[in-house]
């Protein structure tokens, strides 16, 4: 059975670098504590995502941008369907990108955020979670980076303003008659750099092992569970792992039930070349062509229908 590294992020940071960087080349997977993210700051930000998801929905559909590929504001029940799924995810979702200056010249790549009215302290609350995600992220690719023989800071320029985006996913409680095979996510790999996720503790959260074999994630409460995502399996020329996982529905009491987790995916820049490190390219591992992060994920958000 793989073991998921779990590991804290105050301990030295060759410490992690090597626990984390051998679970990410196995399972692709590893569970984070100590993260930084404040406790009350998390706190705040779950009740603000209750208050929202429990608006009517025609106030929340005042939030869906369509042609936006979900990429800002709220995106509506049943509309998501990962790649090769037969049926959409039973699930709900509100996202939040970077803020950037006005006339920045990646503003072409990043909409603006769009903000619920009805529901006060949104916008401080969730930009505050949103930088203290990406100061956790930073410090975990200082691990992987230093996991992979490089400088700590060998991933700062690319992901340096890039487009990462905070998602607020409701998994509200099973409804009769939903389609059947449709479960609260369907088995997918993440598109972007590595993922943080917060509220894994609830249970339901798989990945797939390489022996085919599905078995739980369930870390401390309050913990991260983090993911590499297909950005940066691909400039590793596949040494690190985006695995497979997945969201099963709930049985007995706990079908009653909302879910609610909060994931961050860590993009590199829109602009940033992906291709393969030389360090991982040989005879037995032939390099994918370069593409740009922004085609890449164009690419994918086509594939899960938001584009």
């Amino acid at each position: 059975m793989p073991t998921i590294a779990s590991v804290s992020l105050v301990r030295p940071l060759d410490q992690v670098a090597e626990e984390l960087g051998r679970s990410f080349a196995e399972t692709g997977f590893g569970v984070v504590r100590d993260h930084g993210i404040p406790a009350d700051l998390i706190d705040r930000a779950w009740a603000l995502c209750r208050e929202f998801f429990a608006l009517p929905e025609e106030v929340k559909r005042r939030y869906h941008l369509k042609g936006t590929g979900g990429a800002r504001g709220y995106t509506p029940f049943g509309t998501e369907q990962a790649k090769d799924a037969q049926d959409v995810d039973l699930k709900e979702f509100w996202h939040v990108g970077r803020t950037l200056p006005a006339g920045d010249p990646l503003e072409r790549f990043m909409a603006p955020n769009v903000w619920p009215a009805e529901v006060p302290g949104f916008r401080e609350t969730m930009e505050d979670i949103y930088g203290a995600f990406e100061a956790s992220g930073a410090r975990i690719l200082q691990a992987i980076a230093i996991s992979l023989g490089e400088a700590p800071d060998f991933f700062a320029d690319s992901v340096r303003q890039g487009n990462s985006v905070m998602r607020l996913l409701h998994y509200p409680p099973l409804a009769p008659g939903a389609p059947e095979g449709a479960i609260r996510a369907a088995a997918h790999e993440d598109i972007n750099t590595i993922t943080l996720l917060l509220g894994a503790e609830e249970s339901g959260l798989q990945l797939k092992t390489a022996d085919g074999e599905w078995i739980s994630v369930a870390p401390p409460e309050g913990a991260l569970v983090v993911n590499i995502g297909d950005m940066l399996q691909r400039q590793t020329n596949g040494h690190l792992k985006s695995t497979s996982h997945r969201v099963v529905n709930p049985v007995g009491e706990a079908a009653r039930r909302p879910r609610f987790s909060m994931p961050f995916f860590l993009h590199f820049r829109p602009d940033f070349l992906i291709e393969p490190m030389e360090k991982f390219v040989d005879s037995a591992h032939s390099p994918l062509p370069p593409i740009t992060a922004e085609d890449y994920l164009q690419q994918r958000l086509r594939e899960i229908k938001l584009a």
